[in-house]
């Protein structure tokens, strides 16, 4: 069996409905599972011996805009022992952009997380070190929103002097 009829077919037995969308697009897995299920996800994607995706190579999110789960988090996770890629996606909603952390699982997610959090404004419950990377601590918004005006807000951060 192929290692992405595998993964899919794990899954699907351990997690039933938390799987909500599978997609394989030039050779890449992508799964979609339910947001409040990641952390349980990720500890059998790490822990199964015939898996063994113990590395996270990144956290980012996708701004949707305009539909009803309006964030979507995205885990890119490998698999040393299968040298394998897959994709992870998580959908969350607007109003409380929330999801639980990954770093008890992968450690390597902390910074991911945070740059998230920083650029989109999704809070990762249990997160060791939640706090924003680029911007200033009292800075209030999420420049990679799609929401953000694209030329900034106007006086919410001094500019550098020309030299």
């Amino acid at each position: 069996m192929e290692m992405k009829e595998t993964i899919v077919e794990k899954l699907k037995k351990n997690f039933g409905d938390t799987v909500q969308d599978v997609t394989d697009f030039r050779n890449e897995l992508s799964i979609t599972i339910a947001s409040n299920k990641i952390v349980d996800v990720a500890k059998f994607l790490k822990e199964d011996p015939e898996l063994e995706f113990v590395m996270c190579k990144d956290v980012t999110a996708i701004d949707w805009a305009t539909r009803k789960n309006r964030f979507t988090v995205v885990y890119h996770v490998y698999s040393f022992k299968n040298n394998y890629f897959l994709r992870l996606k998580s959908n969350i909603v607007e109003e409380t952009p929330v999801i639980d952390s990954v770093t008890s699982i992968w450690p390597s997610a902390n910074w991911y997380e945070r740059e998230t959090f920083d650029m989109y404004g999704i809070v990762f419950n249990n997160h060791p070190d939640l706090r924003r990377m680029y911007m200033p601590e009292g800075f209030q918004y999420h420049p990679l929103r799609k929401d953000f005006p694209v030329l900034g807000i106007p006086g919410s951060l001094p500019l550098p002097e020309k030299i």
